[in-house]
């Protein structure tokens, strides 16, 4: 069968509402497609032609845009025409971009420095919600509320890589109104004294999940056995919930052919009620051919083949995640009392992996070394991961919903584990970590090249033995 065959074959599919032929790239043909969107969003009362999003209309949108684009410019032909096109095309509110004149900002406040820029917090007059016909101007949401300004380093000559990511962050909302697990992105601004470039984002108030870990408050457990078991299931509630929406996504951004690249504890942020990922710089699509050979990232959670030159693939951000699961787990930065340096990529290639400082239930115990295979085919993919996450956070808030409704609950796998672990962390002694972190101990993404490493392959007793490994410490001795 020829290339024109086999495009003829999957454009050619059935329709899964109407069951008719589909000739459209889309799920659904044009006239269920269409039909789909005029019952959930209606028509708009300027053009009558079916909105395109919840009070959006393309067409009409697109022209207020158009004419507003000699108002505005970024000072960079590629930056200008980028975001005309991002506003020319959107479908919906979540798709727009704005250039916003660094003026608008008031109250900027440094957070901090990461690998390759800098963060700040900024006051904003909000994002693009809908066109208000009664004042003939935009309609914003998030008036007075925080947004998170990122910065990166002598950008002031726009690189590929900055509008990348840019694009990225759009793709990952252009099939959704919202994906509350992936940070959102408003638009482009520029420091007016350094030039440099900068993506105004949305704006997590508790900082990274490092950070979150950092102040933690001790949970105070009581003397009863009947307390520490349910100040346990506490705690292991919060933490797969955390793990749920971390899984969902990745499993959201592998599913539109992307990969992160640059995954670690750094780039997951946390809200209220939630945690999500951030920082897509290094995203690029799953089938880009790298032009350079450079590899960077936090060491420890750059995956054992990426260290040795092979190009990134979703299982790397596999075991990138399974690095993230295992600090959420046990509170511990992983390698933290160690050099990261050669000789600490040499013993990851060899199989060293980060031990645990506590009983921890043999299921999640599993899923983590199923992440942290060297072999990259043997571990899960996002979609598996996000639907066992969701079953533990599942498993357990049911469980504890019956208890407080004194209602007779059957324990599940995990629920027996959970109760027959030890205490998970009580934070006096993660909070004190900072204390003893190696000064060679980096966390923060940076050039990553490492000469004649070893093949990959798993440590003995770390793949073959599920049991837990207690109050192991990674001082030098341990790796030899």
């Amino acid at each position: 069968m020829n290339q024109s065959s086999l495009e003829e074959k999957k454009i050619n599919r059935i329709c899964p509402r109407c069951k008719q032929i589909n000739t459209e790239q889309n799920r659904w043909c044009r006239t269920c497609y269409l039909n789909y969107n005029e019952k959930r969003y209606g028509r708009c009362i300027e053009c009558e032609q079916i909105n395109t999003g919840e009070n959006w209309c393309q067409p009409c949108n697109s022209k207020r845009f158009q004419q507003n684009f000699d108002n505005w410019t970024g000072g960079n032909d590629d930056v200008d025409k980028f975001l005309q096109n991002i506003q020319l095309s959107a479908k919906n509110s979540y798709q727009i971009l704005e250039w916003i004149p660094y003026d608008k900002f008031c109250g900027v406040e440094h957070v901090a420095d990461g690998g390759f820029g800098k963060v700040y917090k900024a006051n904003w007059k909000g994002y693009i919600s809908h066109w208000d016909m009664s004042i003939h101007n935009w309609k914003r949401h998030g008036q007075h509320k925080f947004v998170t300004l990122k910065s990166l380093n002598s950008s002031r000559n726009i690189t590929l890589e900055f509008i990348n990511e840019i694009t990225l962050h759009v793709k990952i909302y252009g099939n959704k109104l919202l994906d509350q697990h992936i940070i959102r992105c408003y638009g482009i601004s520029q420091n007016p004294e350094t030039k440099d470039y900068i993506m105004v984002m949305q704006y997590a108030k508790k900082g990274s999940y490092r950070n979150y870990l950092d102040i933690k408050k001790p949970i105070k457990v009581k003397n009863q056995a009947l307390d520490i078991k349910w100040d346990k299931m506490k705690q292991m509630r919060h933490k797969t919930y955390n793990l749920s929406s971390i899984t969902a996504g990745l499993k959201k951004i592998h599913e539109e052919g992307l990969i992160h690249r640059d995954l670690h504890i750094g780039n997951i942020v946390c809200f209220r009620q939630t945690t999500c990922i951030t920082d897509m710089g290094l995203c690029k699509p799953a089938n880009y051919n790298e032009l350079e050979n450079n590899i960077y990232g936090v060491l420890a959670y750059v995956a054992p083949e990426i260290l040795r030159g092979q190009p990134y693939t979703k299982a790397s951000d596999i075991y990138s995640l399974g690095i993230i699961m295992y600090e959420i787990i046990s509170e511990l930065s992983p390698y933290h009392d160690v050099a990261h340096d050669q000789y600490l990529a040499i013993m990851i290639c060899k199989g060293l992996r980060p031990k645990f400082n506590s009983d921890i239930p043999k299921l999640i115990l599993h899923t983590i070394k199923r992440c942290l295979d060297a072999n990259p085919l043997n571990r899960p993919t996002a979609k598996e991961l996000s639907k066992i996450t969701f079953e533990w956070k599942d498993d357990i808030n049911k469980y504890m919903k019956n208890i407080r409704n004194q209602k007779e609950s059957t324990k599940t796998e995990l629920i027996n584990q959970i109760e027959a672990s030890g205490i998970i962390n009580d934070s006096s002694s993660t909070n004190s970590l900072t204390n003893k972190l190696h000064h060679e101990a980096i966390y923060t993404s940076r050039v990553l090249n490492f000469n004649n490493l070893p093949e990959p392959k798993n440590s003995h007793d770390y793949y073959k033995d599920y049991n837990n490994i207690s109050n192991i410490k990674y001082s030098e001795p341990e790796f030899s």
